[in-house]
Parts: structure tokens; C-alpha cells; sequence
């Protein structure tokens, strides 16, 4: 099957998923796995499986960022959802939110996303996954403090961050927000995007650290720097 076809279904199959959930009327927990996703890689996905499972989460939204404030130079932003979406076909516990990739608000901050999600999906308990890195720069983020009355705030431990630094913050924000959090540690978070991006540049295999639909994709067009073999 050629990939245009393959991701025509898998765009068809993530609308499906997403009208499923939207037309179900049992309380769900519903893991919100936001991320520029540049490229989304097998970590990732292990991820947001392991926390769905240790949460006992019914489904996982995995929210590719438009136009994130704090980083630049990434990849154009429908590339990149649409890897996530091919990454995500065959698991029906995930679905792809395209709401920040077609936002036309300009840059795009999680705490609009959380009251997005928290508008649309009124019935469900949110738990925000995101990476330790992010839990330690979180009172910079735009009106943080509401992040923690949307959601449960989960961050994933990951290499070369440290555990002591990152405890500390999430006892103060316990103590200070009254914030629902936890940090979890994921042993499948040695692989990163950086690490990935660096490989294709140097026309180095990435076969088992991405899908390989997501291989697939970026050698059809031919994205950060490299050509794959």
C-alpha cells in the first residue's frame, strides 16, 4: 500500500476514534499527550501506553503543538501531525487532536489547550502528561496555575534530568497550587526527537527508534536534512 494511502486511512480512522469517543456517554479519564512530536518517535508512544495502563486511563490524545512559544525551528506543523497520526493507527486506545495545528490564534500555549479539551470533553477527567523537563519550567508557562484546576499533571521522568530538582518543584506546587501531581519514572525515555532529527541529518539509520511508517514519511519527504537509505 503506498503511504498516501495508508495515511488517508489513518486520517479516516483517527476522525472514527474521535467520533467514538465524543459519542460515548460514560465518564471517561482521558491522558492528554501534548508535544511537538518533531519527530514522533517509539518512546513517545511507550509513554503514553505505559501511563495509560498505570492510570488505568480509558483513552490517550495526543496533541501535536502549532506554533509552540518556547521553541524554534521546528518542522512545519501538518508534517508533523501527520506522522503522529500514522504512528497512532493501529492502537484504539489513541486518538490525534489536530485543534492546535489549524489554531489560527498564533502561538499556542497548553493552558489554552487545557480549557479547550476541558470545554469539550466536559464529562471526562483530564490527566496532562508531559516531561519532567517541562514540570521544572512550568511557573514560566501562560497562567500556569489554572493548569493544575484542569488537570492531573503527570510528568515523565527523563534521562539527564534531575530527580532531586524535579521532586522538589512538585512538592512546592503541591503545597503552594494545591496542584494534582505526579512525576513517573519511564524507562523507555532514552530515545528523544533530538536524537532522532541528528540521525537523519547524518544519514544514519533510525529503523526501531521511530514506526516505521513515520521512517516511511520522512524519507518520502525527505525532512530534517537528511536522505535515508
Amino acid at each position: 500500500m503506498l503511504l498516501d494511502e495508508r495515511l488517508e486511512i489513518s486520517h479516516r480512522r483517527n476522525l472514527e476514534k474521535i467520533n467514538s469517543f465524543i459519542d460515548s456517554s460514560e465518564k471517561m479519564k482521558l491522558g492528554i499527550m501534548g508535544g511537538t512530536f518533531n519527530p514522533i518517535h517509539n518512546a513517545h508512544l511507550a509513554t503514553a501506553e505505559f501511563i495509560r495502563d498505570k492510570y488505568n486511563l480509558d483513552k490517550v490524545v495526543f496533541i501535536p503543538t502549532g506554533d509552540p512559544p518556547h521553541k524554534k525551528n521546528v518542522l512545519d506543523k501538518k508534517h508533523r501531525y501527520n506522522m503522529v497520526v500514522l504512528s497512532t493507527l493501529k492502537n484504539d486506545d489513541f486518538f490525534v487532536s489536530d485543534y492546535e495545528i489549524f489554531s489560527d490564534r498564533g502561538q499556542n500555549y497548553t493552558i489554552d489547550t487545557l480549557r479547550y479539551i476541558s470545554k469539550t470533553y466536559k464529562n471526562e477527567d483530564l490527566y496532562f502528561i508531559t516531561g519532567s523537563d517541562a514540570i521544572n519550567q512550568m511557573e514560566t508557562w501562560k497562567d500556569f496555575e489554572e493548569n493544575f484546576k484542569l488537570a492531573k499533571v503527570i510528568g515523565a521522568i527523563r534521562p539527564g534530568i534531575g530527580m532531586l530538582e524535579t521532586q522538589e518543584n512538585v512538592e512546592r506546587y503541591r503545597e503552594l497550587y494545591k496542584a494534582d501531581i505526579d512525576i513517573v519514572y519511564v524507562p523507555s525515555l532514552e530515545i528523544s526527537s533530538t536524537y532522532i532529527r541528528s540521525r537523519v541529518k547524518g544519514k544514519r539509520s533510525i529503523k526501531y527508534l521511530v514506526p516505521g511508517r513515520v521512517e516511511e514519511y520522512i524519507k518520502m519527504y525527505d525532512l530534517y536534512g537528511g536522505v535515508l537509505r
